[in-house]
């Protein structure tokens, strides 16, 4: 569970923030107001997700050493052949592979329940997916909901992969041939909703997740509620366990949540590749809001992936971060055409190894036969009200294809090792109150 020092920690810290929540505004990067959509935080209640189903009046056994795939899965459509209803799953261990949930059905794991993943592959059997920004076979992951309006997954228990061994074959695969790609090693993630609106997932807890920990493909109206993602980085790291992999969304928020992972924490994806904007089956994020939550270990807090093609309107605020190696990461894909653009970061606690992070990424590079090198261009970026012990406060190189504008620091305090801040990479910067180490630099 969280953390209760550090999340008491955070509170007292953001509480002491200079009023900075007084400042916030109830609108977007780019001035639109946010909807009210956003502020509708009320949990979903077990009585209202209709006829409850739970896994142990049908057969299922409280039993950790057995896969019991096939007999959740046979709950699970029996729900939807009777209209619907919510899979609960009791206290006890209950361990399967894949399992699809339907329309009108939902899944709740109760207090000290779990439902523990297969460490088996082969209980993951492949099928159409997307992965890394790109429609291919792929394994499913633990819980699936495909064209699933309306679907949530709440309670106060756990679903748990149980990654060891496959985080074990990743490295293994990585000692062996260290330029291998992550979809060489077979691994399932944790959630993947699919072409799903009107999903929420509150309270539950996402551990120890074989690869992605929650995925949203082209979903409308998310909301994460005070969820708690942990995979760990030692003494195994769990490889590319990302906390919330948000993909080709729009209206997505991420809310008191508690993420530690061993890579992003919250990874805005959407395609990848030279034509990248022109599939179909990439598209944008728009409308990303991101408040009061906690990041520990992570590689990155909020990242701009390396399989994404356009951001825009995303805004993380009054969050707390431990441990993190960056709070802002733009991946610069040289191969894919890239547009970041009405990004905030405003009212920020806590420490990091960066601050800002843009680089090329370079990984897999492949322009797949095309002439030209596309253009990249990050804009209306805005860092506000933050205060943040780092290691290096401005880490930024780019290419001559990554054009960076109209970018705004105001009113942040940091204490840094290397303090090097080249505002000449970036065309239009607007710069008030720069206190580093304790200088007053504008």
């Amino acid at each position: 569970m969280k953390s209760s020092i550090l999340f008491v920690l955070s509170i007292v810290l953001l509480v002491g923030c200079n009023n900075q929540k007084e400042a916030v505004s109830n609108v977007f990067p780019d001035g639109t107001p946010i909807p009210d959509w956003f502020f509708q935080t009320r949990k979903v209640t077990l009585d209202e997700l209709g006829e409850q189903y739970v896994l142990t009046n049908y057969g299922v056994k409280n039993d950790s050493a057995i896969i019991q795939t096939e007999a959740i899965q046979a709950v699970i459509d029996e729900a939807s052949e009777n209209g619907g209803g919510v899979i609960v799953v009791p206290e006890g261990t209950f361990m399967s592979g894949a399992l699809f949930f339907k329309p009108n059905t939902h899944l709740h794991i109760t207090d000290n329940g779990m439902l523990k993943g297969s460490d088996i592959i082969d209980d993951y059997p492949m099928m159409a997916s997307r992965m890394e920004g790109q429609n291919l076979d792929y394994f499913p992951a633990l819980v699936n909901a495909y064209g699933v309006d309306g679907f949530t997954i709440s309670g106060k228990g756990i679903i748990d992969g149980n990654g060891l061994n496959f985080w074990k074959a990743f490295w293994q695969r990585r000692k062996e041939n260290p330029q291998c790609t992550n979809l060489e090693v077979s691994r399932p993630r944790l959630v993947f909703i699919w072409n799903s609106n009107d999903v929420q997932l509150q309270d539950v807890s996402l551990h120890n997740a074989g690869f992605w920990s929650s995925h949203y493909y082209k979903c409308n109206n998310v909301k994460i509620l005070d969820v708690h993602i942990y995979s760990p980085h030692a003494p195994v790291k769990a490889p590319s366990t990302d906390a919330i992999d948000i993909d080709a969304c729009t209206n997505v928020l991420v809310k008191g949540c508690y993420m530690s992972v061993n890579d992003d924490a919250i990874a805005l994806k959407g395609g990848k590749g030279p034509w990248a904007d022109t599939d179909p089956n990439n598209g944008a994020n728009m409308n990303i809001l991101i408040e009061d939550c906690e990041f520990g270990f992570c590689h990155s807090a909020l990242t701009c992936g390396s399989e994404s093609i356009h951001n825009k309107n995303v805004l993380m605020r009054n969050c707390y971060v431990n441990e993190a190696k960056r709070l802002f990461w733009l991946k610069m894909r040289p191969d894919t055409p890239q547009k970041y653009e009405y990004i905030t970061i405003e009212n920020i606690k806590g420490n990091a190894q960066n601050m800002i992070y843009i680089k090329p990424w370079r990984q897999f590079f492949d322009l797949k036969g095309r002439e030209d090198v596309p253009q990249s261009f990050s804009e209306n970026i805005t860092f506000r009200n933050i205060e943040l012990n780092c290691e290096v406060f401005f880490n930024v190189a780019i290419t001559e294809n990554d054009k960076l504008s109209k970018f705004t620091f105001e009113n942040l305090k940091i204490e840094t090792k290397k303090d090097a801040f080249n505002t000449d990479l970036i065309e239009d910067v607007t710069l008030n109150n720069i206190v580093i180490n304790g200088k007053k630099l504008y």
